[in-house]
């Protein structure tokens, strides 16, 4: 673990300009507090400690503001910028050295069961403000831009924008706008963002009811 954590500091320190030393990271960096929480959490979690995991995950997420499920399964070297109002789901795997701007959802759909979340490849950038929603996997080296909402499976080595996320370059080359092979089913992108807003509703509504109790 204090191996894994060397790699998140360094990982910080070389990404980040307006990063000076090592202590600042450790001691004022929220994107490193919640990674680090989380790798406690995610230990408890592993040896069936699952309220103790849950009661760090809770604690740091009122703490930093990121949401980082014990159950997820993180590499070394993550950068979570910012990071406010990020929010990394249960099943969710990321590999090394990724990058994650604020406001991120690394989550579902409500349909899956089982793996409900993305995988993220190596060297992942995922953009603010950018929702990866699904059991897919993001390539290594992709690039999802801010904003984006990725409802299938990112190549490697790929750039992602838009609402829904279409694929723009792969290995540098800007895609052939009449190549039907990397771009989504409209249809079916169009009804999994229309079933996210119907449970995000849902949820709002059970709270707003449960607060007049």
């Amino acid at each position: 673990m204090f191996k894994t954590l060397r790699a998140d500091i360094n990982a910080i320190l070389e990404r980040d300009p307006a990063a000076r030393s090592k202590i600042e990271i450790f001691f004022l960096y929220s994107g490193f507090k919640a990674v680090r929480s989380h790798r406690r959490a995610n230990w408890c979690f592993r040896h069936n400690l699952k309220f103790l995991a849950r009661f760090i995950s809770q604690r740091s997420r009122h703490k930093t503001g990121i949401e980082i499920h014990p159950g997820a399964t993180i590499g070394k070297g993550l950068f979570i910028d910012h990071g406010m109002g990020v929010v990394i789901g249960e099943t969710t795997v990321i590999g090394d050295n990724c990058t994650i701007y604020q406001n991120v959802t690394l989550g579902g759909t409500g349909k899956e069961t089982g793996k409900r979340h993305p995988t993220l490849g190596n060297n992942v950038l995922v953009g603010s403000g950018a929702k990866v929603l699904g059991p897919f996997t993001v390539g290594d080296n992709a690039r999802i831009a801010a904003g984006a909402v990725v409802l299938n499976e990112v190549p490697a080595n790929s750039t992602a924008v838009g609402v829904p996320a279409r694929i723009v370059k792969i290995n540098g080359v800007k895609m052939d706008p009449l190549d039907q092979i990397h771009y989504s089913d409209p249809v079916s992108l169009a009804i999994c963002s229309l079933e996210t807003k119907i449970a995000s509703l849902e949820r709002k509504i059970q709270s707003m009811e449960e607060s007049k109790k």
